[in-house]
């Protein structure tokens, strides 16, 4: 037997099958109907309802018990199975592909309902269908076929129809992947089953007539790739161990063994790239859902969409890539993530899931294999030379001592250096269209602009505005500044290549602590650090981070270190003995639950390796713990005689207007004050002198101070300001 040309030419033969069974459904109806066709489906007759009473349950009115089928018809109908059957076959064993029999055996569908998809879908091919079905229902406002009519034709008998309805249940292939839509009338709330009509779904019909669009409802949530869009070369640098794992991992998948693969790791761009490697490795496609957009859906609305997903996977014989599980990682999004772990039972035989949460075995379902693999980051030299690469066609200057510091600082996968290195290229056009040559500082700018996206949202970012001339401290805390901004400079250098990281299991991070009065400068020195590491500042607003509530305060910490982990940035927790202090006895279940913040805080910064830095007034309320885990701890004094006089020199910006006959060392010698009242006074001056004689005097720099006495709620004596003015009077001053 001649094998089907295309899979459409299959489609309208089976067709041919579904109109020869509604031919003989219609001629049989006819013999039994009544003598007024022309009020047939709007008017009940008296002998109608009898005969209604007399029928046997469950049979319909216009069949005997098992009609009979005329012998021309039976033979006709049995020789086109046959040839259907035959043709079939030859066009399997020659490899044509029949979009039919693919989704038959994508969705394990048994001969029923295949048939009630071709019944369903008989009026795509022609609406004069639709007058046919409302004719065979007694009812001219029903078109689409409906359960009733649909077990009329492919199950009359009572115990048929009563079997055929598992093929509707909820969990049958047809409604649980959604091949067809049960739908019901709105003039008839909560019908029964068999008034209820069924519609195939729109983007099977196009599948079935030889579409390849990906489904319409989806395509805000999901996109295809071709596993060939990654590069040829390894998109990560796996140990041979892993790299074969993976690889056996996804040959090895199937639908009776479907695998899901958690990737932990490496960034989300390179998690994908790995995810194409594997399906290049099965010649496969990839399709890419985003679970970050979905997850705002109601759990209904994200239950179908997924379903849609899955289904569209299956279609285009695509691995499936879920991006940004974590949105499901929250506790008031248990019922969601619950669902989508349900999911991957009914899913394709390879997905791939982006999420560095752990998963409870208890979640995973049963039937599949989960498995989640690390795919680590680029070291420090591997991040120099992909730096190197990135950079090799573009035109800079930045030395090879400066791609080093990139790679130290910023801890970026190999797609966010390339993304980086195109930022800093676009900024370079920018300033300079002629001749953009990418320099450190767009770099440098191009690195914050891809990091901290997150962060802005738990903490206030500091702009860097200080530098080294700006600080007053005795010289060993300034050196002990510098040794903090070394220690980031060379920390992949002594973890890495000398080996220090093998000795340490946590702790590789950096933990600060800046102790002081208030104004000493512990503020400014952060800025300065983070200005001389080219980092983003933020400080932690502990009113969003302390909460009453039992476990709320852990929460937002866990947010705030994990957004820090892939940021690149300092965390500034100002105050910080109001979040690490001193450890109480326990007395009552309040300081139970403020112990187990603290132990929760102490663990969490031995396994961050960013950078923090703690602040407060007073180090001997700050806990023992956390002062042993420390690897600085810089004390900030109260500013002496001479540190005040260099705080005066230096607070004044150049183009302030001054007297040259200040007299800042008086100022320094009589007034016990801290930088950061210092820089206070001198704004008042300035903004006194604006609306005065427009340049900075003694008279305003007193006057000044006076108010910052009062500010600060300190009781000063007439002959502390006095005494300046007569000094003033001396030299000619009013």
């Amino acid at each position: 037997m001649q094998a089907y040309p295309d899979s459409l030419s299959h489609l309208l033969a089976e067709m041919e099958r579904i109109d020869l069974l509604l031919r003989f459904q219609i001629a049989h109806q006819r013999e039994l109907s009544g003598e007024d066709e022309q009020f047939r489906g709007l008017y009940i007759y008296e002998q109608e309802v009898d005969a209604l009473l007399r029928k046997p349950i469950g049979l319909p009115q216009w069949l005997s018990p098992e009609p009979a089928w005329p012998e021309d018809l039976a033979s006709e109908l049995g020789m086109l199975q046959h040839r259907i059957e035959q043709c079939r076959q030859a066009s399997l064993q020659q490899g044509i592909e029949l979009r039919l029999e693919r989704v038959r055996q994508l969705f394990e569908l048994d001969p029923f309902d295949i048939d009630v998809l071709l019944v369903c879908m008989a009026v795509e091919f022609d609406l004069r269908y639709e007058k046919l079905y409302a004719y065979l229902q007694d009812d001219v406002s029903k078109k689409r076929p409906g359960v009733g009519l649909i077990f009329n034709l492919l199950a009359p008998s009572l115990e048929q129809s009563i079997a055929a309805r598992r093929n509707l249940q909820p969990e049958s292939p047809l409604l649980r992947f959604h091949l067809v839509e049960m739908l019901e009338d709105p003039a008839q709330p909560r019908p029964p089953l068999l008034s209820k009509y069924l519609k195939t779904d729109d983007r099977i019909v196009q599948y079935l007539l030889g579409a390849n669009g990906i489904d319409e409802r989806i395509r805000p949530f999901a996109e295809f790739m071709d596993s060939g869009d990654a590069a040829e070369d390894d998109p990560l640098e796996l140990n041979e161990e892993t790299r074969q794992g993976m690889m056996s991992f996804a040959a090895a998948a199937s639908e009776s063994h479907p695998l899901v693969l958690q990737l932990q790791g490496a960034g989300a761009p390179d998690k994908l790239r790995m995810a194409q490697a594997s399906c290049r490795y099965r010649n496969q496609r990839l399709l890419v859902a985003d679970l970050e957009r979905l997850a705002v859906e109601s759990d209904i609305e994200f239950n179908r969409m997924i379903v849609l997903i899955r289904r569209e996977a299956r279609l285009g014989d695509a691995a499936l890539f879920w991006k940004g599980a974590h949105s499901l990682n929250a506790d008031q999004r248990r019922s969601t993530f619950l669902i989508f772990m349900e999911s991957l039972k009914h899913g394709c035989p390879l997905s791939f899931v982006d999420s560095e949460a752990g998963v409870n075995p208890a979640d995973v379902p049963l039937g599949i294999i989960y498995h989640a693999v690390v795919l680590p980051r680029p070291g420090f030299i591997q991040r120099g030379q992909i730096w190197r690469s990135a950079l090799a066609a573009y035109e800079t200057d930045t030395s090879p001592h400066g791609i080093d510091e990139l790679a130290v600082k910023f801890k970026f996968s190999r797609s966010e250096i390339r993304s980086t290195v195109e930022t800093a290229a676009n900024l370079a056009r920018w300033r300079n269209p002629d001749r953009p040559r990418i320099t450190l500082n767009e770099l440098y700018e191009a690195c914050r602009l891809h990091s901290n996206q997150k962060l802005s949202a738990l903490a206030h970012k500091i702009v860097s505005r200080y530098s080294w001339n700006d600080i007053v401290l005795p010289r060993d805390r300034t050196e002990q500044l510098r040794e903090i901004c070394n220690h980031v400079k060379y920390r992949d250098r002594v973890y890495g290549d000398w080996g220090f990281d093998r000795k340490l299991a946590m702790g590789k991070g950096l933990c600060v602590l800046f102790a002081g009065p208030s104004g000493t400068g512990k503020t400014m020195a952060a800025d300065i650090i983070a200005g001389e590491l080219g980092l983003d500042l933020y400080k932690i607003d502990l009113s969003t981070v302390v909460s009453k509530y039992i476990g709320e305060t852990e929460k937002n910490l866990s947010r705030i270190f994990d957004e820090a982990e892939t940021s690149n940035a300092i965390l500034f927790f100002d105050e910080a003995d109001a979040l690490f202090g001193k450890r109480s006895e326990v007395k009552d279940s309040h300081d139970r639950y403020a112990n187990i913040e603290t132990g929760y805080l102490l663990q969490r910064m031995e396994e961050h390796e960013g950078i923090v830095i703690l602040a407060s007034n007073f180090r001997k309320n700050m806990d023992e713990a956390f002062v042993r885990r420390l690897h600085f701890t810089v004390e900030f004094p109260f500013p002496a005689e001479e540190d005040r006089s260099r705080i005066w020199e230096s607070v004044w910006p150049e183009a302030t207007p001054r007297n040259p006959g200040l007299d800042l060392n008086f100022l320094a010698r009589r007034f016990q004050i801290t930088g950061g009242n210092i820089r206070n006074i001198a704004l008042s001056a300035a903004f006194l002198a604006a609306d005065d004689t427009g340049v900075v005097e003694m008279r305003h720099l007193v006057r000044a101070t006076q108010r910052e006495y009062q500010k600060m709620g300190k009781l000063v004596s007439e002959s502390d300001f006095v005494a300046p003015f007569k000094e003033l009077a001396a030299i000619g001053e009013t």
